[in-house]
């Protein structure tokens, strides 16, 4: 991949802790990278803050001035030898403002936090996520309030054969991603590729296990080989060791979330396509039904030709 140069870290005006920013620092640090602190104020966050504000009995006062607020986030950050930028600018709606924030800065990687559902226990996605999920042309992170170890684990979903119609150079460009960020984070890169074989029949896409009818052991074995043979050639440039390398047979959204578990990964690097047929941007199904129960971050990542593809 491309080396990591420009860091966009977009900043949520109307929260207390802020975990991209940490986590885009270890990365900068890394990478020899320069911090963008963006924050965008809309009316919707406006309104958070002066509840907040209300709620506290009118201790403080409702920011309405965000520079100092991004101003103050970077400051520790320049003590640690960080290139840091701030600005702070008010927009609606704001996922258009983030999205031309990227193409302006021409950020490598755009990181954000996301939130968890304190009942569920899962990851609660904004419109603006998804949003970014469709549109930023470059990798997004998107990080959850838990923090790195010093050895994180980072885990690559891929899917040779391509049997979801993903662009050939997707996996690679997944792949490179993964492992130039496990590279530099001193982690330990895992590949995963799950698949439901073509001799089952699923009660439901996504079910595990799926239900198997008269399916011949010798027509499993075979298949599972040519996958397994596929994911080697797939990985064959990248050192992975076999010990890290998962076939798992399953539905996407099941396998990656167990794996994750058993892994206790830090990170599912995973691909998003676009399908000009239709001139929207999708996310495949290995993301679309997998970020918000993912007990981990998520790296997602472009193939070459996503911009292109996105305004057809």
């Amino acid at each position: 991949m491309n080396p990591i140069r420009n860091i966009l870290v977009i900043v949520d005006p109307t929260a207390s802790l802020h975990p991209a920013i940490e986590k885009a620092a270890v990365l900068a640090e890394r990478f020899s990278a320069r911090l963008d602190l963006f924050v965008c104020d809309t009316k919707a966050a406006w309104n958070v803050r002066h509840a907040q504000y209300a709620s506290d009995r009118g201790r403080g006062a409702p920011l309405t001035d965000l520079k100092p607020l991004v101003e103050g986030l970077a400051e520790p950050l320049r003590k640690r030898g960080i290139d840091v930028t701030t600005e702070a600018i008010t927009a609606d709606p704001l996922a258009a403002a983030l999205l031309d924030r990227v193409k302006r800065t021409c950020a490598d990687l755009v990181v954000k936090d996301t939130h968890h559902h304190t009942v569920a226990h899962r990851t609660l996605l904004t419109n603006t996520d998804w949003e970014l999920i469709r549109g930023c042309p470059v990798p997004l992170l998107l990080v959850k309030p838990r923090a790195w170890p010093l050895n994180p684990c980072v885990c690559a979903a891929v899917d040779p054969g391509h049997r979801d119609d993903k662009p050939v150079l997707l996996d690679r460009c997944i792949l490179d991603v993964a492992s130039t960020v496990a590279n530099k984070l001193h982690g330990q890169l895992h590949v995963l590729h799950a698949y439901i074989p073509t001799a089952m029949i699923a009660t439901a896409v996504g079910s595990m296990p799926p239900m198997i009818m008269d399916v011949s052991p010798d027509l499993l074995a075979n298949e599972r080989t040519n996958r397994q043979n596929e994911l080697t050639a797939l990985v064959s440039d990248y050192g992975v060791p076999s010990e890290n390398v998962h076939l798992e047979i399953g539905g996407t959204r099941d396998a990656l979330c167990r794996v994750a578990h058993q892994l206790n990964a830090d990170v599912m690097t995973m691909g998003a396509v676009s399908r000009s047929a239709v001139k929207r941007v999708f996310i495949g199904s290995t993301a679309e039904m997998t970020l918000e129960q993912l007990p981990c971050d998520a790296l997602v990542v472009k193939g070459p030709n996503f911009a292109e593809l996105l305004v057809l």
